[in-house]
């Protein structure tokens, strides 16, 4: 039997077809659940529609169950629908009537909310630590080869001299923008649904403020319909931050494969880190890298899949919002795992010396030379002229000197100011006063 069950029971079939994944979903979300059932209740307690005596039972059996969560002992049982349910009828088990309270004011529509609020808050904080690791391994590497240089590319075609402190440095300062686009989630995110109920509110008279306060929200989510029409909106949200971070790691880890070609033979891995052939004995793949980059690709689809899910949906609940969580969910496992793995190649990453030493690559070096002439005081399209026709006669002979020290350049890479922006923007996040709130409903 279902909690919200009436008189029969569904048909098998449209049961298993309705369920689908939703209960392997719920393990993501139940000790969230717990943290929101015991916010409720206090506010239950301090509006009369809990005595003290129960409310002191109720919590300390939720926060039991909290810990057969953390312990990984905590199962949704056979025949029970949802983590709620299985929440209730475990207070109800133990503790007799008193555990069936802990539903007024609310429905499950609300429930999954926060459920879902308080769960994403969590991820995007373990996000950010994930990304600060890279971020700070890539400004690692990218001063430590920041004299080695390498060719610089437009249309795939030789351009510029470029370097490996320019190449990391680039996808370092992209995790800063990257991360100012998940704080912007991280806000959306973190506004209290709790007391919106079915999405109408609740005659009982909610004291919507004191949940915000013990579950560390910013603020509330205030008018009721909008909290309901906020799910599906605020994942797609969320699902457009993780999608920057995965489109910068899919790209890095393009380069990286196309640098390792032996066409390019910029870099190099230790064997284990690479894969061989059945048939060649040659071949050392980049299969972790192609494999970021295909993970990498696929969540930079999750915000239009999301998208797709919700379009023209009306306000209200709709069914049609439990299937997010099957492709939103494991996303952040998968980009974390891909975060993880790019760090663990480039620590072990080879540079290539003296790339710029072969011949093919002198063209690299046409601009310097015409900016030369000009700061010599010949007019620059006549420079560029002159070099020009030096090329196509083959008389090019440039020196390979680079002096470049304007801001952000070769010879000025500006580490220390791309750390501080993202110094800047990771306190922008209010982890602290979160976590802390957590702590408290825990230890209350």
């Amino acid at each position: 039997m279902k909690l919200w069950q009436k008189d029969k029971a569904s048909l098998d079939a449209v049961e298993k077809f309705t369920v689908g994944k939703d209960r392997e979903m719920d393990a993501f979300l139940a000790p969230f659940d717990v943290l929101g059932s015991m916010a409720h209740i206090t506010m239950l307690q301090s509006i009369g529609l809990l005595e003290a005596e129960e409310l002191t039972v109720l919590k300390q059996e939720l926060k039991n169950i909290y810990k057969d969560i953390q312990d990984g002992n905590f199962v949704l049982e056979d025949g029970v629908e949802d983590i709620h349910s299985q929440v209730e009828l475990l207070l109800t088990r133990r503790l007799g009537e008193v555990g069936k309270k802990i539903h007024s004011g609310r429905s499950r529509n609300d429930q999954v909310l926060v459920d879902l609020k308080l769960f994403l808050r969590h991820e995007l904080e373990t996000m950010v630590s994930s990304v600060k690791a890279l971020f700070d391994l890539l400004q690692q590497k990218s001063e430590q080869y920041k004299n080695h240089l390498i060719p610089g590319y437009t249309h795939l075609q030789i351009a510029m001299p470029s370097s490996f402190g320019l190449w990391f440095g680039a996808y370092a300062e992209s995790l800063v923008d990257d991360l100012t686009m998940l704080q912007g989630a991280y806000r959306v995110v973190n506004k209290n649904p709790l007391g919106s109920a079915a999405g109408y509110g609740s005659s009982f008279p909610l004291d919507r403020e004191m949940t915000t306060r013990l579950l560390g929200f910013d603020s509330l989510n205030y008018n009721v319909v909008y909290a309901q029409m906020g799910r599906g909106k605020t994942e797609k949200i969320v699902a457009f931050a993780l999608a920057g971070i995965a489109a910068t790691i899919a790209k890095m880890a393009m380069d990286a494969c196309l640098f390792m070609n032996q066409n390019f033979g910029f870099i190099g891995f230790p064997d284990e880190l690479t894969t061989g052939s059945s048939i060649m004995p040659h071949k050392k793949n980049p299969d972790v890298w192609e494999l970021i980059r295909s993970h990498g690709n696929k969540i930079q689809a999750l915000p239009n899949e999301i998208a797709m899910m919700i379009t023209n949906l009306p306000s209200g609940y709709h069914r049609d919002l439990q299937l997010l969580k099957e492709n939103l969910f494991p996303a952040f496992r998968t980009l974390r795992d891909c975060i993880d793995m790019s760090r663990l190649m480039l620590e072990n990453i080879r540079i290539k010396e003296n790339i710029l030493d072969d011949e093919k690559y002198q063209y690299l070096f046409s601009v310097e030379v015409v900016n030369n002439l000009v700061l010599q005081g010949t007019p620059f399209r006549e420079a560029y002229k002159q070099v020009g026709m030096d090329i196509e006669h083959g008389t090019f002979a440039p020196s390979k000197e680079v002096n470049h020290t304007h801001a952000g350049s070769i010879g000025n890479l500006c580490t220390e100011q791309i750390a501080a922006q993202m110094d800047q923007v990771i306190k922008g996040f209010p982890f602290e006063a979160v976590d802390k709130a957590i702590r408290q409903l825990l230890n209350s």
